[in-house]
């Protein structure tokens, strides 16, 4: 790591100007003496990593602050994914049965209503369910992808987050006053579009200016605020029953969002760095660094690292090289060309794609234990903290790589284990008991992969990356209703198969435990061949 260089010496004449400059220094002769000299006038370039933890912080009240209101987004995601679970809802049938009963004649007690009631999606209608699941994650996959992109290109991470959560307000809204199913559906596509980018853009925002040693163990704690989503939309949708209400009531977080937390977020300086844009770049660290308590000298600016240890011999100042600095970009097709990211991004996907069929499936699973639906998805939501808690704690002391393995591998044994389980009598709570226990050992593979991810590819192209393994996962959540409706021990030993498996390919990473956080590809392709 670059050390910084002593501030320029103040010429005498400033505090004495009634006395005759100084006469000139000779030239120095000795073989490092001009070097010296040369060390003292220029100015420390140090990248974003080191400036973190020499002079700004690495995890102090600005990041704090800018961690928790970032990561708020979260919410907004579950809000927006979780919201079928009530307003697609199956209510008890009634006294003449559910096949009997035309559109809008069912009616669920208490003057609640779902779509499933409103436009008789039962019996041989039973289906259009399943079609509206698959189209929302179709859309979030397709999301992620798009504003993984856009994120790390011209709209940034704040500006990314923005536009996502604009849309789904926009259409979160528009959903509640859709006239019939089909348009139902397109809404919901749109939404998962949107939806798609904003668990994606918060994590980067939120991790990106955190120092290497915090920024495992807070990245991990952005999934609370999910699963606080998920728990507190079960105490709305318990008190909206409405499905059209619901979906007004669970958009209008997103707005309150745009208009009360978004302007108090900072750009990533990450990004601001790798888009040349270094004068605003270092005015965020300057702001860190002072809300930190900290003092960043003058004469320490930023660089990517690449260019840390590079000589500049060719006269400019910084404050020229700042001005002519051009934005470094790159996309998915430089990830595939180099060979150490190549391998990184095809091991990512598959493992995502596995997780999810793995999550999604055991979480669909809780709808059928027949208990009251409200309660179940706000127990679901909490069950998942402790997975939080235990993988936070232990993943900087076993690194990434053993905890991707081991929760896979935990989870992969009790499903294992509830394929074999019989489904009559007491059985039944042991399967299900396994089913707790696999999701508990998914949840903290799913808290991990995020912050693994983004520590496994450079600034230019992370987000491109993340929103390659979020669309392998969506795949995942699409195909895991699939898989459920085949019933019996299946679906418990194909998910048991899926995490095993994605236990061995997470065998083919590297450990980025203490590793930089590389900026662009060449510094990734240098600092891995060391």
């Amino acid at each position: 790591m670059s050390s910084a260089a002593p501030p320029p010496s103040h010429d005498d004449s400033l505090h004495y100007p009634l006395l005759p400059p100084p006469p000139p220094s000779p030239p120095a002769t000795a073989a490092g003496g001009g070097g010296e000299a040369r060390a003292k006038s220029k100015p420390d370039r140090i990248c974003i990593d080191g400036m973190l933890q020499k002079y700004c912080g690495e995890f102090g009240p600005w990041q704090l602050r800018h961690f928790v209101l970032t990561s708020l987004a979260w919410s907004l995601e579950a809000f927006h994914t979780m919201v079928m679970i009530f307003a697609d809802r199956e209510p008890p049938p009634p006294a003449t049965g559910a096949c009997g009963t035309g559109p809008g004649e069912w009616k669920e007690g208490g003057g609640g209503s779902s779509t499933v009631t409103e436009w008789g999606l039962v019996c041989g209608e039973k289906y259009k369910v399943g079609l509206v699941q698959a189209l929302f994650f179709g859309g979030c996959m397709i999301g992620a992808g798009t504003f993984g992109h856009l994120s790390d290109s011209f709209l940034g991470r704040k500006g990314s987050l923005t536009v996502v959560c604009i849309l789904n307000a926009i259409f979160g809204c528009l959903t509640a006053l859709s006239p019939d199913y089909w348009t139902y559906c397109l809404l919901r596509f749109i939404t998962g579009f949107s939806t798609g980018g904003v668990g994606l853009c918060a994590f980067v925002l939120a991790t990106e200016p955190i120092g290497p040693k915090k920024r495992g163990a807070a990245g991990m704690s952005t999934f609370y605020f999910f699963s606080c989503g998920i728990a507190l939309l079960s105490g709305i949708a318990y008190v909206f029953r409405s499905w059209r209400e619901l979906y007004i009531a669970s958009s209008i977080p997103s707005m309150l969002f745009l208009v009360g937390v978004l302007p108090f977020i900072s750009e990533s300086p990450r990004w601001y760095l790798v888009r040349g844009k270094i004068d605003e770049a270092m005015k965020l660290m300057r702001a860190i660094a002072k809300a930190n308590k900290k003092h960043l000298p003058d004469g320490v600016i930023l660089a990517l690292d690449e260019e840390v240890n590079e000589n500049s011999n060719d006269g400019q100042s910084c404050k020229d090289q700042m001005d002519t600095k051009d934005a470094i970009t790159g996309s998915l097709i430089d990830v595939v060309k180099s060979p150490v990211t190549r391998i990184r991004l095809l091991l990512a996907v598959a493992i995502n794609f596995l997780c999810s069929v793995v999550y999604y499936g055991i979480s669909l699973n809780v709808v059928n234990l027949q208990t009251n639906l409200y309660l179940s998805v706000f127990l679901n939501g909490v069950a998942e903290m402790p997975a939080f808690t235990i993988t936070a704690l232990l993943l900087d002391k076993f690194g990434r790589k053993p905890l991707a393995i081991g929760t896979q591998w935990f989870s992969g044994i009790f499903c294992l284990m509830g394929s074999l389980v019989m489904i009559h009598g007491e059985w039944k709570v042991a399967r299900m008991v396994c089913g707790i226990l696999g999701i508990f050992g998914m949840a903290g593979t799913y808290n991990l992969l995020f912050i693994y991810m983004a520590e496994l590819f450079p600034t230019v192209v992370r987000n491109a990356a993340l929103g390659c393994g979020a669309q392998a996962a969506q795949m995942g959540a699409i195909l895991a209703p699939l898989v459920v409706v085949l019933g019996g021990g299946f679906p418990f030993a194909v998910f048991a198969v899926c995490a095993i498996l994605g236990g061995i390919l997470a065998f083919y990473l590297p450990e980025t435990l203490n590793r930089p956080l590389y900026d662009t590809m060449a510094g990734m392709e240098g600092g891995e061949s060391v």
